[in-house]
């Protein structure tokens, strides 16, 4: 999740929010039920964080369903953006 997270700061790319979401997650799952365990707890807490902060409930809508596709080891490129770079 932390390598998805930083690859999301660094391409700072517009509309590739929900990708990373799934990557990261996707990401964690691949380790197993410990890391679908983990990629939960950890989103979980981060949207709820932002939720009391008063970002929007769509936003976090859209956020926890790219974070569940990817946790379900669905493909997390079905999110990816056009034009985002093919290192990420």
């Amino acid at each position: 999740m932390w390598r998805a997270y930083s690859d999301m700061k660094e391409a700072n790319w517009i509309g590739a929010d929900k990708y990373f979401h799934a990557r990261g997650n996707y990401d964690a799952a691949q380790r197993g039920p410990g890391g679908v365990w983990a990629a939960k707890v950890i989103s979980d807490a981060r949207e709820g964080l932002q939720r009391l902060t008063g970002r929007g409930a769509e936003d976090w809508r859209q956020d926890q369903f790219a974070n569940e596709w990817g946790r379900s080891g669905k493909d997390p490129n079905h999110f990816r953006p056009a034009g985002l770079p093919s290192k990420y």
